[in-house]
């Protein structure tokens, strides 16, 4: 079998060989052959509000109709971004905040590395380029976030990544002191998903968002959040900033904010980093894509803020932690899982060997996409509108995968 023409992402080139899906309800989709599966891991940790919401497809397809786009750049703007920042602001875990949009994760993480450096040379301080994140970070896939990412082997055979950029241990804060003593006078930001997701789904050790919020203060740094991922109710609240009571100077957005049914992205900005950009009228922010502010990306961001408000959707969250964590956890006491992480609506299962991917192929075989991570995690991260009864398929999938391989 030839090869397709669509080279897929975080795929092997010479694969041949995909699963078709063509429908989606709620938590669960189908294939192209018919085959039903709930889908644990809202898609790629987006599809929060769940699949076939015609709503939002409506929503899209009036403003399709009426200015399908054009550009925010300098004098040009429409409603639909600026109503949907003005609820962001209103959204915002932090007071007098201002909205920059992208269309994606991975840019809105390198329009915040590129906005808190410039925030830092209009404040005076042109010597603070230096970005710190942790190691097992994911923060997307362009240059700027691939270099800050703590995933190595998404950064071999890339080349040089984005210079001044050190990383830190994602739970030992003495580590990040360290280089702040070190070097403190240097740092523009420090980087952090409030739970680590795509690296591995490590909620933050105890105190260690507060410890980063403290360096950043004691010495000048930004803090920001990436919550491209834990925003949008994911972790019981509209930010992950608010479930662990942090203020963030940017925050990072996207996935959740549309649930997928347009692709968009952001920074969220605190008067901490705006101020020295509004200071001087004459300077020009020369920094943008030509998708910023998309009217009808926006209005499917409206139309998804609304359904998360409307069916309280944040508080899902909490129920899907009481019951997928009691169950994974139930596999741990059983000895199917080595051990079990997570928090609220994202999770992971440990395998005791290194036969995620198998597992991750057998799940699909019993109706359950769930994703692996590395060799020996099974990340779940469901849509916020999944029952109970197929939450509890994701376990017994789960159950049945691991003691089912020979």
């Amino acid at each position: 079998m030839a090869v397709p023409a669509f080279l897929h992402p975080f795929a092997r080139p010479s694969q041949t060989e995909f699963t078709s899906i063509v429908r989606g309800e709620g938590a669960v989709v189908w294939d192209a052959q018919g085959n039903r599966y709930v889908d644990a891991l809202a898609s790629l940790w987006f599809c929060g509000v769940g699949h076939g919401r015609t709503e939002i497809a409506d929503a899209v397809a009036r403003q399709l109709g009426t200015l399908a786009a054009f550009h925010a750049f300098e004098r040009f703007t429409n409603e639909p971004a600026d109503e949907l920042c003005r609820t962001l602001a209103a959204l915002a875990p932090m007071a007098g905040a201002r909205v920059f949009l992208t269309s994606s994760g991975s840019e809105a993480v390198d329009s915040a590395m590129k906005l808190a450096r410039m925030a830092q040379v209009r404040a005076g301080h042109p010597e603070r380029t230096l970005v710190v994140s942790r190691n097992h970070g994911y923060h997307g896939v362009t240059y700027g976030g691939m270099t800050v990412q703590g995933l190595p082997l998404n950064k071999e055979g890339f080349g040089p990544g984005v210079g001044d950029v050190e990383q830190v241990d994602h739970g030992d804060i003495e580590d990040a002191a360290r280089l702040f003593a070190d070097r403190g006078e240097r740092v523009a930001a420090v980087i952090a998903e409030p739970v680590i997701g795509a690296g591995g789904v490590y909620p933050p050790a105890p105190g260690y968002l507060e410890g980063l919020r403290r360096l950043c203060d004691d010495h000048g740094a930004y803090l920001i959040l990436d919550e491209v991922i834990t925003g949008f109710g994911r972790l019981g609240s509209w930010w992950g900033a608010e479930r662990f009571d942090i203020r963030p100077d940017l925050v990072t957005f996207a996935k959740g904010v549309t649930s997928g049914y347009q692709p968009l992205g952001g920074v969220i900005l605190a008067p901490s980093v705006t101020g020295p950009l509004e200071e001087d009228p004459s300077f020009v922010l020369r920094h943008g894509h030509t998708y910023s502010g998309h009217p009808a990306a926006c209005v499917a961001a409206l139309a998804v803020i609304d359904i998360l408000r409307r069916e309280e959707l944040a508080a899902r969250a909490v129920a899907i932690g009481e019951r997928l964590g009691a169950g994974l956890g139930a596999l741990v006491d059983d000895g199917v899982l080595a051990s079990v992480r997570g928090d609220r609506g994202m999770w992971a299962g440990v395998l005791a060997d290194d036969r995620a991917v198998e597992v991750r192929d057998e799940m699909m075989r019993r109706g359950v996409i769930a994703r692996f991570l590395g060799t020996s995690a099974i990340a779940f991260c469901p849509p916020l509108v999944i029952g109970d009864d197929d939450l509890d398929r994701c376990v017994e999938a789960l159950h049945d995968a691991v003691t089912g391989l020979p």
